[in-house]
């Protein structure tokens, strides 16, 4: 049971009196100890997140929702799973293999048909606002989950940087860039001659210069550039800075996940989240099809399928999928016309995402589209749904808030989590 279960959380995230003085009495504690402790729990429980973030938004008829032999589903034959009655496109045959650990969602919904808006909102639960900066759920898994004494970044993204970033969270939640997973990260060693004790005194005399500066007003940028300066120097003296050495597996590892940067980005996320990482996200582009939407799903499915199943497949053989949630999904689908250029072009009404790992009850399907794909049939999912789903399947409660540009913000606003996906 969930600490907030038993503290009788009210629907907008509140504790209730009764639930509060009850609790009280039998720990002794007040409210603030009370959610520290909850606190302290969550992250003991080591649980960690990988995001595999398709940009450009992949077409659901051509991955997890094909319609082979209708007007809309295209060139696209679907291939069975091993799970009997799951179907999915026909590019997928090793994602296929693992369908037992996975829970497609077949029936998300949204509103933003633009990629930038819409990659804001799949990486925050909120549209792009002018006047806050919501922090993406990377940032506040890392913040929720992470243990603080951890010495390397506990919000990793390979590939590319997220559409957003930690926001009013602050720098200390930011996304760390690996550009290239088959790289030791830039400027992550000491520089020949440095050692740990020359590097600690160092930024103790940074951080006296920084305090007329922090004095006079520049707190906030101070903290953040500390915050920076700190985890850098945690990192550059780790003993877990070799998880980001690939060359320490083995080839038939490695060529499992496929050579590519996806795939050697997928078993870097592995290596991560085994050592302590607590979020990491692989991201991989050109899903824009507005042209040549078979070819172009053949060619990128082809990179993504070895690395999302061999991360499943090791994740589980390794005694880590309970504790990992794996998280495959877009922006937005693609119409279900076709176009002109042999293209399907934007389409939030409709679209899939999938789900492994972290509590996830594998092996079934939530909602449905109808016959062509142009409408959700059954089991609507929205954003916010999707959301509520992800945070309380790590045990934070969706209603959680923080302080962000003077006010308290919850982590989603609306939506409920989908009660289905968990065994």
């Amino acid at each position: 049971m969930l600490f907030y279960d038993h503290l009788n959380v009210t629907g907008d995230g509140q504790v209730s009196r009764r639930g509060f003085l009850a609790s009280s009495a039998a720990a002794g504690l007040g409210l603030t100890g009370l959610l520290k402790t909850q606190a302290e729990e969550l992250k003991k429980r080591g649980l960690s997140v990988i995001l595999l973030f398709m940009n450009g938004a992949p077409s659901q008829f051509e991955t997890f929702d094909p319609k082979p032999g209708t007007s809309t589903g295209g060139e696209t034959k679907a291939i069975q799973t091993a799970v009997p009655g799951i179907e999915i496109a026909e590019f997928w045959p090793k994602t296929a293999e693992q369908m037992k650990e996975i829970a497609l969602i077949r029936s998300l919904t949204g509103r933003e048909g633009n990629h930038q808006r819409a990659q804001y909102l799949m990486h925050t639960a909120y549209a792009p606002s002018g006047s806050v900066k919501y922090p993406s759920f990377g940032s506040v898994i890392a913040k929720e989950l992470g243990d603080s004494q951890f010495d390397l970044p506990h919000y990793v993204s390979i590939g590319g940087r997220p559409a957003a970033g930690a926001g009013f969270l602050g720098q200390q939640y930011a996304p760390y860039a690996v550009a290239d997973p088959n790289r030791m990260p830039l400027n992550s060693e000491l520089p020949r001659g440095l050692t740990p004790e020359v590097l600690k005194r160092r930024l103790a005399l940074i951080g006296k210069l920084e305090q007329e500066f922090a004095e006079a007003g520049g707190e906030a940028l101070v903290a953040d550039h500390r915050a920076l300066n700190e985890a850098a120097a945690r990192m550059a003296t780790s003993p877990h800075l070799k998880a980001f050495d690939l060359s320490q597996e083995k080839a038939s590892v490695r060529e499992a996940y496929g050579r590519t940067p996806l795939g050697q980005g997928c078993l870097l996320a592995r290596r991560l989240v085994e050592v302590g990482v607590t979020f990491v996200q692989v991201s991989h582009g050109n899903w824009d099809t507005h042209t040549n939407n078979y070819e172009g799903h053949k060619r990128l499915s082809a990179v993504v399928d070895p690395g999302l199943a061999s991360l499943i497949r090791e994740l589980k053989e390794r005694g880590r999928l309970d504790k990992t949630l794996v998280i495959w999904m877009g922006e937005f689908g693609r119409t279900p016309r076709i176009n002109g250029q042999a293209g399907r072009d934007h389409y939030p009404r409709a679209f899939n995402a999938a789900l492994a790992g972290g509590g996830i009850k594998g092996g079934q399907v939530i909602g449905a589209t109808n016959a062509t794909g142009t409408d959700v049939s059954k089991r609507p999912v929205t954003v916010p749904d999707l959301f509520c789903t992800i945070y309380e399947a790590l045990g934070i409660h969706p209603r959680r808030q923080n302080q962000g540009n003077g006010r308290p913000i919850r982590l989603v606003e609306g939506g409920s989590a989908v009660k289905e996906l968990f065994a």
